[in-house]
């Protein structure tokens, strides 16, 4: 389905490029408030701590106005949050101006429905055809929308999030490193972690408009890491820009990415009875995850890069929990989207119900090496047809058998195709990805990107 603004994750561009400009902003209000909103209907809009933020927002707030729907202010909140308090607010619409774990200088425009969900491709479509109008016709005088800001949207969310947590359990006596990307979630998740009990260490919490995922956060798990050994922590927490997403290290400093922390919420869901079917992952989910899922009984299922994906089928089999090794985990029992924070309370949860640390949690779960090789191709050249690039690929899936794969995965933004083979020995799993990336580079004729 070609669609010319959205992508899987929204409106996404850099500041001053096409389409993220205010005046791009004001005519998506407008267009948005045609078809999702009523007169006087109610928008919640939040953001991250990007510097561009503050412009967009008075953009949407305009364009949503002069539509006739009246625009609720939430300031800094994590995308999830946004997503939980449209439904809270009885809300018509949310949006989230963010990037999510990219630089400052990109920025996005995300839409959640009344129902807390993202965006159906046949709604993005409808709005769409108003971007490409000419002009769009603005409410009567009488009938712009209001403008509000909600002061207490902080103090709710964070009860929430709490809310979330078992009652029986609290976090008193451990000492968590959180690592807050210096975005979204820098005034949310400590005093959460707070207020359940811990003694909170934090790094990445003072934003300053252009140093969002800078060195920190989830995209950077190295400073979480460090400041663990550095602190004799129990745990460390480490979230990506606008909070969607989550990743932990233990306390010697061994980094827990997403397949990790879903296996770990997957094996208490299950022993609680909790888990209907089984569990989500996508093509790059590790080996590893979906062995160990197999050896509990749980079910599991691939879907394409991209928590959209990893939704779909979730409604399709009608699941709870799937999520993505990036951190972006989704658990239906708790939230419509991914939460970073409601997850790692989570992965927390399982602990306590076991007895046991993360890393003891982690000791039955073991990760397939894999390696990623990046190759740029020429126009034409289709990897999936090309008679040598299948040969070879057969080749070395025939030689791992059931202890790994190969997946050929072209990029959706440039002339690239990712290699990537996963199997039980690294040396031999990088091999294997080079002698496939040399033939699609001899029969592209193009140098390793």
């Amino acid at each position: 389905m070609n669609r010319k603004y959205f992508g899987t994750d929204g409106v996404r561009g850099r500041v001053g490029q096409f389409p993220i400009t205010p005046d791009f902003a004001v005519k998506l209000g407008l267009a948005a408030g045609k078809v999702l909103g009523k007169k006087h209907g109610k928008v919640i809009i939040g953001k991250d701590t990007r510097l561009s933020g503050y412009m967009l927002e008075a953009a949407l707030e305009s364009g949503f106005s002069a539509g006739g729907m009246s625009p609720v202010m939430l300031g800094p909140m994590p995308t999830p949050a946004v997503a939980y308090l449209t439904r809270a607010f009885r809300a018509d619409l949310g949006v989230v101006i963010s990037a999510s774990h990219n630089p400052f200088f990109d920025n996005g425009i995300k839409f959640f429905s009344a129902q807390g969900t993202k965006l159906p491709d046949e709604v993005e479509l409808e709005i769409e055809k108003y971007l490409d109008a000419d002009s769009i016709d603005l409410a009567n005088a009488s009938d712009f929308g209001r403008a509000f800001r909600q002061d207490d949207a902080p103090g709710r969310y964070i009860e929430y999030c709490k809310s979330t947590f078992a009652s029986q359990f609290n976090l008193s006596g451990m000492t968590i490193v959180l690592d807050c990307a210096n975005g979204a979630t820098y005034h949310i998740a400590p005093l959460v972690f707070k207020e359940l009990g811990a003694n909170v260490i934090t790094i990445g919490d003072k934003p300053n408009g252009t140093n969002i995922n800078d060195g920190v956060g989830s995209t950077h798990p190295e400073a979480l890491q460090a400041k663990v050994l550095a602190t004799k922590a129990d745990l460390g927490i480490a979230f990506d820009g606008d909070g969607d997403r989550v990743l932990m290290c233990d306390k010697n400093g061994v980094l827990r990415d997403g397949d990790n922390l879903l296996y770990i919420i997957a094996k208490d869901t299950q022993k609680r009875g909790r888990l209907e079917g089984g569990v989500v992952g996508t093509l790059m989910t590790n080996l590893g995850l979906e062995h160990a899922l197999k050896r509990e009984g749980i079910p599991f299922a691939r879907a394409k890069v991209g928590d959209r994906y990893v939704m779909e089928q979730l409604l399709e089999r009608k699941w709870n929990l799937g999520g993505e090794n990036s951190g972006h985990i989704i658990s239906l029992h708790h939230a419509t989207t991914g939460d970073g924070i409601v997850s790692a309370l989570q992965v927390l949860k399982a602990c306590m119900y076991f007895g046991k640390s993360v890393e003891e949690m982690s000791e039955d779960l073991t990760m397939f090496p894999q390696d990623l090789i990046n190759v740029r191709l020429t126009a034409g050249l289709d990897v999936t047809t090309d008679d040598k690039v299948q040969a070879v690929v057969k080749e070395v899936e025939a030689e791992l058998g059931d202890t790994g794969r190969v997946l050929l995965r072209k990029s959706g933004t440039e002339p690239v195709v990712r290699v990537m083979v996963e199997g039980e020995d690294a040396r031999d799993v990088h091999t294997k990805a080079q002698r496939i990336a040399d033939v699609i580079i001899h029969q592209s004729g193009c140098e390793n990107a």
